[in-house]
């Protein structure tokens, strides 16, 4: 288990008692810790006491549990201030809950996030192994899972964020968007609580970082491994509170401070943040006896505020607002004995807060934006009567599985008011309804039917991750091989430098290795397959570099192509041969200054990549001048500047010519064709294949924009892709 604070507080104590380790309250810890417990297990997390406080209490865990050690991970205060009150909560947590306005994008924070999050992989490491399934918890921590993935590449890893997942649009706001979808992303399960922020997450998946996704298996694959998200939406400790609200006498809280007690009773519950709409709530509750005059003296809203990072400018604001507000309503509104508010800014033990949801014949709890909010599963859980009623907001994740409260829009005064006067005049018979409802879901989904769920869904995710985890051509192979099994052959594109070979600086170093040469040469005698080598090269330079007979060649950018009963010379190509031998001629005047010159014959092209980078682009500029002089079309590609016969042909149109040569013009429905590139040029075959074949693109995209269906990382995943169809197992997937 993984999170930002371990279930206890470390605090110096005088001597002799040392320090002391307080216990966390909260139903989440005493679900985890039972959980732990029964498996065994270690909790990693930080003591809540910065190390300048001392290392005995920075470092030094809570002594161990029944089959359950702690790992303290050491904090500064420097660090403190920066990865957890900066990054996580002025920069996530406000863009996570849609508060874009207030979140603050400042790179030495995100510096700090990381270097803390890595620290925390480390510990993790250290205290698990590769049997272990590592739990990694909430926002505080996005990074952890890529940093474990990386220290210990076959760790199982689960991940689950306890607040909103937002929007794609709303967080690539952020800078390093990427590299949180990344760091989740390296777990095998991702966990969020309901369905929508599962869909934003595999919507960034795919439209951030360009994964592939099944949004109808909830899967992201993501460097070679399948990644599982999925919505299990967290719940409380129902039999705790029940416990509690069984020892409450209904009609008897509070009964000595208000002796004439007003009709009806409204709570809030809520730590102090803008997230939470406090401010809203109390103008509805305004507005309700605004509208409704017959109400005063017959009702109280008590609003429980518990204190936070008031010391924060923001939250301080926040609070004096709300002081305020309070302050106001209650001036305009109070009555001799009575006021319409009740504001208790405290925190209070369970007991009390379950007695206050037992009492209350309304629950108000209206966040502007909750990744789920307990209080609404705690206040259902406390009506054992059945007869209470829920008005809940919308933009709460709770929502999802509550429908029987009243739901409304924390931002509409109007209908939160509306809502107020209808739960108040609501007949018996639908509240028991509805709460009734309420209750049997909740009872059927608490806290540890939760992790019980969690864990369960985490033991699936990491075996299929471990039996699908491979080299992305692994990956590859699974997705392609459904779409292969469909046609009895397979058309397969290759081109040369970038993708056969990696780049070289000179053309003539880009040398064919030993290893891609065989599996070429047995990928020629496998039945079914047809290869076909694609490059801007020269035909016979082509031919030459690559040696393994019974292949078809395309050279220049398809103007020339020869193969097993295929002999083909573009048209236009003997027009133009003038035209490119004379800026040929013209360029040669570039090679003084370190560019090289490549005769194609039915090209010419300009290689910068020996050339200082402060005089490329000069280079560049010329050689395209002397080009369009030439009525030659300029075709910019990876440190070259190439020039081509102004015809409409291209790879693309070289690839079909092909297909349609060897296989038939109806070649779609008998042939798959798989076409494998990595530069612009290959662009053109990407475009021509989509929707009819499958491309896969080789290193990054210029811009991050390309027609290809699939990536590879290197011609060394290529190499693996290439040996999996010369095996013949492609076909293996018909059967």
């Amino acid at each position: 288990m993984v999170s930002n604070r371990l279930p206890f507080t470390a605090e110096r104590r005088p001597p002799p008692e040392g320090v002391r380790f307080r216990r966390s309250p909260g139903g989440l810890v005493a679900a985890l810790e039972p959980a732990l417990a029964q498996r065994g297990g270690v909790w990693v997390g930080w003591t809540g006491a910065a190390r300048e406080d001392g290392d005995a209490v920075a470092g030094a865990p809570p002594p161990p549990a029944e089959h359950v050690q702690y790992r303290a991970v050491p904090l500064t205060a420097h660090e403190i201030a920066l990865y957890y009150a900066g990054f996580a909560n002025r920069t996530i947590w406000p863009l996570f809950h849609y508060f874009v306005g207030q979140t603050q994008i400042d790179s030495a924070t995100w510096r700090a996030y990381e270097r803390v999050n890595e620290r925390f992989a480390q510990v993790a490491a250290e205290a698990s192994d590769d049997e272990a399934l590592v739990w990694v918890h909430d926002y505080q921590l996005l990074r952890v899972p890529h940093h474990l993935r990386r220290l210990a590449p076959r760790r199982r890893i689960a991940f689950f964020l306890h607040i909103p997942f937002p929007a794609a649009d709303v967080l690539r706001v952020l800078p390093w968007s990427r590299d949180l979808i990344q760091g989740m992303l390296a777990a095998d399960l991702v966990g969020v609580h309901i369905p929508s922020y599962a869909d934003h997450v595999l919507t960034c998946a795919e439209r951030l970082l360009g994964c592939e996704v099944d949004r109808a298996a909830g899967l992201v694959r993501f460097e070679g491994r399948e990644v599982s998200v999925e919505a299990h939406p967290i719940s409380i400790d129902v039999a705790e509170v029940e416990r509690l609200a069984e020892r409450v006498t209904p009609g008897a809280v509070d009964a000595a401070a208000a002796p004439d007690a007003p009709v009806a009773e409204i709570l809030g519950v809520d730590r102090l943040d803008y997230t939470k709409g406090i401010h809203e709530r109390l103008l509805a509750v305004e507005r309700l006896l605004e509208r409704h005059p017959g109400l005063r003296r017959r009702i109280t809203f008590t609003q429980v505020m518990v204190p936070s990072r008031e010391r924060v400018a923001e939250y301080g604001e926040l609070k004096r607002e709300i002081d305020e507000t309070v302050g106001r309503i209650n001036g305009r509104f109070s009555e001799r004995g009575w006021s319409p508010i009740r504001y208790l800014v405290r925190s209070l033990p369970p007991a009390e807060l379950v007695a206050l949801y037992r009492q209350a014949d309304v629950a108000l709890v209206t966040p502007l934006r909750d990744g789920m909010n307990l209080v609404a599963k705690e206040y259902v859980a406390a009506q054992l009567d059945d007869d209470g009623v829920l008005i809940l907001s919308e933009m709460a994740g709770a929502a999802d599985e509550l429908q029987e409260a009243l739901l409304v829009n924390p931002f509409d005064v109007d209908e939160v008011a509306d809502a107020l006067h209808r739960a108040l005049q609501m007949p018996r018979d639908e509240r028991r309804a509805r709460m009734s409802a309420l209750r049997h879901r909740v009872r059927a989904n608490d806290v540890r039917a939760w992790v019980d769920r969690f864990l369960d869904a985490s033991e699936r995710a990491g075996l299929r991750a471990r039996s699908t985890v491979a080299s992305p051509a692994d990956a590859l192979q699974r997705m392609l091989a459904p779409w292969l099994a469909r046609r009895a052959t397979v058309a397969l594109f290759l081109d040369y430098d970038g993708t056969l070979t990696p780049i070289a600086a000179r053309p003539e170093d880009a040398q064919l290795s030993d290893a891609a040469r065989q599996t070429l040469d047995q990928a020629a005698r496998t039945p079914n397959l047809d290869i076909v080598i694609v490059s801007g090269r020269a035909l016979a330079d082509v031919q030459q570099r690559v040696g393994v007979p019974g292949l078809t060649y395309v050279g220049n950018h398809g103007f020339e192509i020869e193969g097993p009963g295929i002999s083909f010379r573009h048209p236009e190509l003997e027009r133009w041969r003038a035209a490119l031998e004379a800026a040929a001629s013209e360029l040669e005047a570039l090679a003084a200054s370190g560019a090289t010159i490549e005769r194609k014959g039915a090209s010419v092209a300009v290689h910068v990549r020996t050339v200082p980078e402060g005089e490329r682009r000069r280079l560049e500029r010329q050689a395209e001048a002397v080009l369009r002089r030439r009525r030659l079309r300029v075709t910019p590609g990876k440190g070259l500047v190439e020039g081509r016969p102004p015809v409409p042909w291209d790879k693309g149109h070289a690839v079909l010519h092909v297909l349609v040569h060897r296989h038939g013009a109806d070649w779609p429905s008998r042939v798959s064709a798989v076409y494998i590139g990595d530069d612009r040029t290959d662009e053109d075959a990407f475009r021509s294949l989509e929707g009819i074949g499958r491309s896969i693109r080789v290193g990054p995209s210029p811009g991050g924009a390309s027609y290809a269906d699939y990536r590879l990382p290197d011609p060394e995943a290529v190499l693996v892709l290439l040996r999996w169809f010369a095996s013949g197992a492609f076909a293996g997937a018909k059967s």
